[in-house]
């Protein structure tokens, strides 16, 4: 789950995301000025408007911007996406269902392309659209070239240089995946073999010989922060799932953010 919603289940907008969020209450994006969330929804009527959103096969999800005639411009709503992983803002997606919106989960926006598109009067305009992946397809990267990096300093420098990099207004996927891996490689060798959570031997190795070990964003429970190896932990299947699923889940990831004052000193 991230920010308390389930994949695949069925909200009332009203209620579960504005009653707890506020934020604008119409329109397709949705920008709370107390939440580090940007709340997207989409659907088939999107289309009458001049929004035509749609799953790539490389798994990238095509989200069109907000304005319905002319140009569309790079505020408000739009530059909320495009630069939430600056503000360290969760890009959290809805379906609009006939029953009311199904939670389609966190995205991370890697990117946006100036597209020519009809607006909701038929005209042609500059229309951008911003290109999201599955934040869960995203942070389950780990290098296979992992073992012949020199050392864990060399993979800590470059895992602190990637989360304190600042990206472009126009990101490339290679950019978005490069950080997230730098990130998470570090992680899974400062673990050296062993949950760091429950201190138990990973349970089986990778095809390349490494430790097989989940990492974990502490702050995804909470706030949603931003990619940051101080709030990264290396985890065993078995202590990802209790956080994620179990009935203590919550109070777990509490005493894992505690650990890693201990773990990742600085």
């Amino acid at each position: 789950m991230s920010w308390g919603f389930e994949r695949g289940r069925i909200y009332n907008r009203r209620a579960d995301i504005h009653g707890r969020f506020n934020g604008q209450q119409r329109g397709g994006i949705v920008t709370p000025a107390d939440h580090a969330v940007v709340i997207i929804f989409t659907g088939e009527e999107g289309e009458a408007h001049g929004y035509t959103d749609q799953w790539r096969d490389d798994g990238v999800f095509e989200y069109f911007g907000e304005g319905q005639i002319g140009d569309m411009v790079m505020q408000k709503g739009n530059r909320a996406i495009a630069d939430h992983a600056v503000h360290g803002k969760s890009i959290l997606l809805f379906k609009i269902r006939p029953t009311g919106v199904e939670y389609g989960g966190e995205m991370i926006c890697e990117g946006y392309q100036t597209r020519r598109a009809p607006d909701r009067s038929g005209n042609m305009r500059d229309a951008f659209v911003f290109e999201l992946r599955p934040f869960d397809n995203v942070t389950a990267i780990v290098d296979d070239t992992l073992p012949v990096i020199a050392s864990l300093e060399g993979l800590r420098i470059r895992a602190f240089a990637a989360a304190n990099a600042t990206p472009s207004k126009i990101a490339s996927t290679a950019t978005v995946f490069e950080r997230s891996r730098d990130i998470r490689d570090y992680v899974v060798a400062r673990g050296n073999g062993r949950c760091e959570g429950c201190s138990n031997a990973a349970p089986f190795l990778r095809s390349n010989g490494v430790p097989y070990l989940e990492p974990h964003h502490i702050r995804r429970l909470s706030d949603g922060g931003p990619d940051d190896p101080r709030f990264v932990i290396a985890l065993c299947p078995n202590c990802h799932r209790r956080v994620h699923s179990g009935a203590d889940g919550s109070s777990y990831n509490g005493l894992l953010l505690r650990k890693m004052t201990a773990i990742e000193v600085g």
